[in-house]
């Protein structure tokens, strides 16, 4: 929502918008833009607007929503009004999938705009080659990271089918959402609906390693594919990685179409970038140029950010809420640092790790940490021990933030790294890591 904001404020609109909690980065981008933020949803904040724009997280019941409602005001939703006043004459690139869908968005983009192609975009980080995470752009392409969440309070379908790609990534496909799902064939069945709007000139590039996206292409598909995986059963692969991970080769048909070097970290972000460079290749971007684009490309706010160093000890921020995510980052950070000691800190956040729906998997995702401190809000009514309980490393359950900043600051050492893993603000304990280590 707050891209959405971004993008109506560049396109000349007054822009106000109300929130319960809005934290940075999103926060400062917001203020940077001149539109105002309101806490809370009240009535009297929708006073003399032309169109309310509605976020999913909005039900009936909530005061404004009523006050809209009762006023017979004009309303509509993020990705409704996305669609009728920017994406109507692009050619939509949209990157769909369980995970990596920011990251993904966010090289594609960068790769367009390294290209000269002046991408308009709207995703959900910050890009660290553009400071913002959405604008209208000045060329005919738009990249849109598609998230299958619902839309609204009044429009229960996932957020991208009114996004209309002429290019579509399925990245890969698990359950979530388990607020909004009842379970897989559900998604699936969404997914399937994106599938559907893809013209028959269009392409859908997908992950030919996941059954769950094979399982909805054949429900049906009617555009041109192009697959990519690990094996050489696919249109496209990797090959020959580092041992560090920032380097492997791309294989198109077998041959070797280039070699990628980037500080990009595990697996899952080499497929995230053959799956950038392959949708790029689509809108003729070649190979070789989307290479080099790579080497310059610096990555997305809260994902495996380095937050900073001190006294030899390293922090960074990532984003990941999804055991599957939680794996990969963990190996991807492995990869890097080898056998330096990992601390692993994380705050089940999402509404799915709230419900307790991973909790059967939390444990064995943690594995390739060597302390691993897990956070348990007040508002998670399941008792996280049991995960703890299972975790192969060092495991211990906190309460209080303070209490994990003052264990961090006494019992790290120079060399280690500390992993803090959230998909909201943790209370700022990145701050408070690196003050307790000074």
């Amino acid at each position: 929502m707050g891209g959405v904001a971004v993008l109506a404020r560049q396109a000349g609109h007054k822009v106000t918008g109300s929130d319960l909690n809005v934290y940075p980065p999103m926060s400062t981008q917001l203020e940077a833009q001149g539109i105002d933020l309101m806490t809370g949803y009240k009535a009297e904040h929708l006073l003399d607007q032309d169109q309310v724009v509605v976020g999913n997280v909005m039900s009936r019941g909530n005061e404004a929503i009523e006050h809209v409602l009762n006023k017979n005001l004009s309303y509509n939703s993020g990705p409704q009004w996305l669609a009728e006043n920017v994406l109507r004459d692009k050619w939509v690139l949209a990157v769909a999938g369980t995970h990596g869908k920011t990251t993904t968005s966010s090289i594609l983009a960068w790769i367009l705009e390294y290209a000269g192609l002046e991408p308009g975009f709207l995703i959900g980080g910050v890009p660290a080659n553009f400071g913002i995470s959405a604008r209208l752009g000045g060329g005919s392409f738009f990249v849109v990271e598609a998230d299958e969440y619902d839309t609204a309070f009044f429009d229960k379908r996932s957020k991208f089918v009114h996004y209309h790609p002429r290019t579509v990534i399925l990245n890969n496909l698990e359950f979530d959402h388990a607020d909004i799902f009842e379970d897989l064939d559900a998604i699936k069945k969404q997914f399937h609906h994106l599938v559907r709007t893809v013209p028959g000139e269009g392409l859908i590039v997908h992950n030919n390693d996941d059954k769950n996206v094979q399982d909805v292409l054949q429900k049906g598909c009617w555009s041109e594919q192009a697959d990519f995986a690990n094996h050489d059963e696919s249109l496209w692969m990797i090959d020959n990685v580092s041992s560090d991970g920032r380097s492997f080769d791309i294989l198109y048909k077998r041959e070797k179409a280039g070699t990628v070097k980037s500080d990009l970290l595990g697996p899952h972000n080499r497929m995230n970038a053959l799956a950038a460079i392959i949708a790029a290749h689509h809108v003729g971007v070649p190979v070789e140029q989307s290479i080099d684009a790579l080497k310059e490309f610096k990555g997305i706010k809260r994902r495996m950010e380095l937050t900073g160093v001190v006294n030899g000890i390293t922090v960074y921020d990532d984003f990941a809420h999804h055991p599957t995510a939680i794996t990969e980052t963990l190996q991807g950070l492995r990869d890097a640092v080898g056998d330096a000691k990992i601390w692993a800190i994380l705050e089940p956040r999402s509404n799915t790790m709230r419900m307790g729906v991973h909790k059967q998997q939390l444990a064995s995702s943690l594995g390739l940490a060597d302390e691993v401190i897990l956070f348990q809000p007040e508002d998670v009514d399941w008792d996280m021990q049991s995960v703890v309980d299972e975790v192969t490393a060092p495991a211990e359950l906190k309460r209080s933030i303070e209490t994990i900043v003052d264990q961090l600051a006494e019992q790290s050492q120079a060399g280690d790294h500390i992993l803090v893993m959230s998909n909201g603000a943790f209370g700022g304990i990145h701050q408070k890591i690196l003050d307790a280590l000074n």
